[in-house]
Formats: structure tokens, sequence, C-alpha cells
């Protein structure tokens, strides 16, 4: 961007305080302009626009004359308000910072009602009246995020045609005798991946199978299903509900990797030898079943303590070897770095009335470590396998990390009492030698909020380039394909290549165009999720309201400190006004909030109280305690 005014088309963001920014992308480089509130009004979130942006003084970067491009955006969800006698929607202020018209049946809404509206132009038009004084957290981000709700009727037709067509071998390999595991939570119903080992040969190579559900032979490119799944790009997890890529009948059902029942599926086969390398690898056309139906709770006992389940007794000649398996690629990994991101939310649970009735926190057990560790190898087996082809399909990239992030997170372990001597550029082993310091420490939760951050978001690219966190060279997603349909486009991909074609267009544009929208969807999905959760969190911890607890700052930010509470996951914001002795304010790169003889530093340990929650903006407020 220049240092004179021009014109730039960009994607509104909508800042519940009543301002907004237009992002613009040029290649690689991405811009902020700042939007003033009156020139914000006439738009929603996700708005296309063209705009005149000027760059002040100060660097940053302000659009002006907006004018409207594409709107994407069909439902908005608020509360219907009045100004005489015309109706208006108090549209969510994440999507919108002013209160639109709205048309409505004499009769059909009242001033206090929730509801969700269809956008029209420069009006509002009522779509469903919701229940009053229910909770409505799940429709408010579903509309924030255009996630789709509902499940068309042609839709779910055309999953019941699919459903008739068997799974059979035909020219599948045939590996429904060779003893195979599934492991999932206890929850989990979209079953996709299944594992199993050959013992060790005369020279010592292990025989690492995984198999994945095959959704492209059922959902065929362009029909009905498989363009309900591209817009949908992704299940979408919102805490008690679960909203599927594929409709129930397939991802529950039909194409679930089941136990005892014959399935279809694209199986990854690579030999490692007794230090880990991949010696060989292969993929193919193939019919399992499932030996096994486990859960991570019980494989983790065999691994940490040679128990045995009930459920495990058909694979128990197995066992060794996935355990053998799980350790050789442990050793590859280490040798090259990288680090395991562990997520560092905590899991809500329920009452029977579906309320939340607490948060507990789920360290990762050896069991998922090593379904981890399989699944990885195996996406960055057939991510080699195609590139090494030149076939285009979506690889999964993540740049080297901003080195003011990685100061970032230095700061933030050294203030937790943490050395890290990363130097100038930070390295994938530099990055598991962390990891090895921080793991089981009172403050890993933290530490690993922060390093997410550090290490940002992966993305889907035409380009087959690296993923700096896990240290791949190359790496894709292919072991989800009921639930993400990047997976699904390199399956059906995939099985064109297995089945003679060779004549691919590198650089496919169309594979660009497809990356785009699911690092959008991905984008939403994620979001939704997370707002969710924050809503719901902010309902329990209105219960908690008065309550002390030891935490530790995550983030500094001009309007306060970010704290996350120990033992639970949850973050709250300590106002910068409430703190005492103000005024404070934060330092060039945010890792201190100071008010000259007193500062907060990111990492450092306080006290709390909860003091309030905003339920609608997902927000905990915590208090300074001596």
């Amino acid at each position: 961007m220049s240092e004179t005014s021009q014109r730039a088309l960009g994607r509104i963001q909508v800042h519940p305080r009543g301002f907004g920014f237009l992002t613009i992308t040029a290649g690689d480089e991405v811009t902020s302009a700042f939007v003033a509130p009156p020139d914000l009004n006439r738009f929603f979130a996700d708005d296309v626009v063209e705009a005149t942006v000027t760059r002040g003084a100060d660097g940053r970067f302000t659009a002006k004359d907006l004018q409207l491009k594409e709107r994407p955006r069909a439902l908005v969800f608020g509360e219907v308000v009045s100004r005489g006698p015309q109706l208006f929607l108090h549209v969510d202020r994440e999507v919108s910072n002013t209160d639109w018209p709205l048309d409505a049946p004499a009769g059909a809404v009242t001033v206090g009602d929730v509801a969700l509206a269809r956008v029209g132009d420069g009006r509002l038009a009522l779509f469903q009246k919701l229940e009053k004084g229910g909770d409505h957290s799940l429709e408010r981000v579903v509309a924030r995020y255009a996630i789709p709700f509902e499940v068309a009727p042609k839709v779910i037709a055309a999953a019941d045609e699919a459903r008739t067509r068997a799974h059979t071998l035909g020219g599948r390999r045939d590996l429904r005798d060779v003893p195979t595991i599934t492991v999932d939570a206890v929850s989990t119903r979209d079953i996709d991946d299944a594992v199993s080992v050959l013992p060790a040969d005369a020279d010592g190579g292990v025989r690492l199978l995984v198999s994945i559900a095959d959704v492209a032979e059922f959902v065929e490119e362009g029909s009905v299903l498989d363009k309900a799944a591209r817009e949908r790009a992704t299940s979408v997890y919102l805490a008690n509900r679960v909203l599927n890529m594929l409709p129930e009948s397939l991802s529950s059902e039909h194409l679930s990797l089941l136990l005892n029942v014959e399935r279809s599926c694209l199986t990854v086969e690579l030999r490692l030898d007794a230090e880990g390398n991949v010696l060989a690898s292969d993929v193919y056309e193939s019919v399992i079943r499932s030996f096994a139906r486990c859960t991570y709770t019980e494989v983790a006992a065999y691994l940490d303590k040679g128990e045995v389940s009930q459920n495990l007794e058909p694979v128990r000649a197995a066992l060794p070897w996935l355990r053998a398996a799980s350790a050789r690629l442990a050793v590859a990994r280490a040798r090259r770095g990288g680090v395991q991101i562990e997520s560092d939310e905590a899991r809500l649970t329920f009452d029977d009335e579906g309320e939340v009735s607490g948060v507990v926190a789920e360290p990762s057990t050896s069991a998922h470590v090593m379904i981890e560790r399989f699944m990885v190898a195996a996406n960055e087996g057939i991510a080699a396998f195609l590139a090494a082809r030149g076939v285009p399909v979506p690889f999964r990239v993540q740049d080297r990390p901003d080195p003011q992030r990685v100061a970032d997170l230095a700061a933030f372990a050294e203030n937790s009492g943490f050395a890290t001597g990363f130097g100038k550029e930070l390295s994938p082993l530099a990055l598991a030698a962390f990891d090895r310091q921080i793991s089981g420490s009172a403050s890993e939760p933290a530490l690993r909020a922060v390093l997410r951050r550090a290490l940002g978001f992966a993305r889907y690219t035409a380009t087959p380039t690296g993923h700096f966190g896990l240290a791949a060279p190359l790496y894709l997603h292919f072991t989800s394909p009921i639930r993400r349909y990047a997976d699904l486009a390199v399956h059906r991909t995939l099985k064109q290549y297995l089945r003679g074609k060779r004549d691919f267009t590198p650089g496919d544009a169309n594979v660009a165009q497809l990356c785009e929208h699911l690092n959008g969807r991905a984008r939403a999905a994620d979001r939704a999720e997370r707002d969710r959760r924050r809503m719901l969190l902010a309902r329990y911890m209105r219960n908690q309201v008065g309550t002390r607890y030891s935490a530790r700052i995550t983030r500094v930010t001009p309007f306060g400190l970010l704290a996350q509470l120990d033992g639970m996951r949850v973050e709250g914001l300590v106002p910068s006004d409430a703190l005492p002795d103000g005024p404070y304010r934060p330092d060039a790169r945010q890792t201190r909030l100071s008010n000259g003889t007193r500062s907060f530093a990111v990492g450092a340990p306080i006290v709390v109280k909860v003091s309030s929650t905003d339920e609608e903006l997902g927000r905990v407020e915590l208090g300074l305690e001596p």
C-alpha cells in the first residue's frame, strides 16, 4: 500500500465498540484500514467493499467512501426494537454497528423478541422468531459466521440414496482379516480413521497401516451432497451441538468405521525401520473391518500400565507393535524438532437439561499422542506422494513465526521462570527443546496458549511448502474426510491418480480457489466454536462471581490484562481502569502494563476475583486481589 490515497477492495470487519476495519489482501500482504462508525453504518461484517484508503503520518490506514460490491451474508441475528411505529432489529454487534429496519407481518413479532432476519436491500425481512427466554447463543454464532444450520431436504434425500450403495471389495485390497482398531473419545460418532500394525520382518521393519474412510466413493464431485459439503467445508463443534459437514446418516452411520462392519477405505502403508525412518510407503483402496472400537482412556491404560480392557482383547497381540510404531515415529520427529500442539481449552460438561455444569481440564494422554503421530505420518506420506508426482491438491502450510511473536513468547516464558535463548530465529529443534522445558509444569496450560498464538494459523494453499510447527517439509489433510472438505478433495484427486489419471494441470487455479474458500470457512468455524464456548463459559462463570482464583497473565492490551485461571483454562479480562494507582500504559511490545512505579508482565502470576460476566459478548471480567 503506497503513501497516497487510492481505491482498494477489501472485506469489512465489525468491532463491538462500533468502529470497524477494512481488511485488504494483496498476495501475501494484508492491510487493515480503520473505518469510523458513521462510515460503517450501512454495512455488515464480511461485506466486500471498495473504499478510498489513506495512510496517515503515523503509518496507520483509514478507509472512507465505502461502496458495496458483494454481500455474502444471508441471515442476521438480533433483538426487535422500535423507533416510533417502525420496527428495527438490533443486530448482533459483531455483525453490524447499527439497527436495521425490519419488515414483518403484523403481530408476528413485538419489541423484545429475538429473531433471525433475511438480509435485503437496506432492510431486513423476518425469517424466524425465536423462543423467548431460551438459549440463543447457538443461533447467534451460527448467524454471526454464516454457518449453514439446516440440512436441505434434497441433501437428506441424496444421503439416503448414497446409503443404498454397499461397501464392496471389487478391486480393493482385502484387509478384513488384519487386526484393526479405532481410538476416539467416548462421544465420537463420526469415526473416519483406523490403525493397524504388522509385526517386524527379518530386517526389523514394521508396517503401519492407517486406513481412512473412503468418503469420495460415496460423495461424487459436483453432486448435491458434494456441493453442500463444500459450502460447509468443515464440521463445526459448538460445545454440546455438532453441525456435521455431511448428513448424520452418512457421517455417523454409513461412512463411519463402526465395529465389526466392512468399510471402504483408502489405506496408507508405511514401513518403518527401528530408528523410525520411513523406508517405503504405499497407498491403495481397501476394505477393512474394525476389530475394536476403543477410547483414548483405555488405550492409555494399556500404554501406561499394561492394562488390557475387554474392548482391547481382540487386538491384544497387535498392541505392543502399535506402541513400537509410535515410539519409532517419536524418535524420528524428535530428530527434526517441532512441537505437539495440544488444545488449550478445557471441556465443558452439561447437565440433563443441557446447561453448563462444569469446566474440566483434560490434558492429552499417551493414546492421544500415539494416534496423533500416526495421523501426522499418514498426512506427510500422502503429501510427499502427491507432491513428487506434481498432483495439485490443497496442501497445509504454516510459516515460520514472526520474530516479534517469538520475542513475545520468550518474554512470557521468562516471566514464568523459563529460560529460552531462541536466538535470532526460532528453529523447529529450538521449539522442541522449549516444549520439553514446559511439559508437565504448573504454568504449561498458559504457556501453550501463548505458544499457539506465537505460531499462528496454518492455512491451505496450492503451493506445497512446509509446516513449521510440525517441522514437516510437506503436509496436507487426508485423515478426516468425514469432517473436512480439504481431506475429501485430497481423497478424490488421489483416487483419480490411483485409477490412472495423469493429465493434471500444474498450478490448477481451481485448487487455489478451493484453498481460499476452505481457509475462510475454517476461520469462521474456529471463531464460531470459540465464541460459543466463551458465551457458555460466561454463563457458567456468572455463578462464580465473587470467587477468588490464582491466575497467570497471558496477554497485555491497552484495555487491560488477559489472565487464565489456573486449573480451568478460562480466560478473563482485568480492565486497566480497575487496576490500583492508574493510569496504566502498555509498553511498545504489549508485554507489560505499567504506571511508572508498578507493572504487570505477561507470564506473571496474580490472584483475581470474578467480578462480572457478559454472556452476549462472551466476556468474564476479573478484579485484581491483593
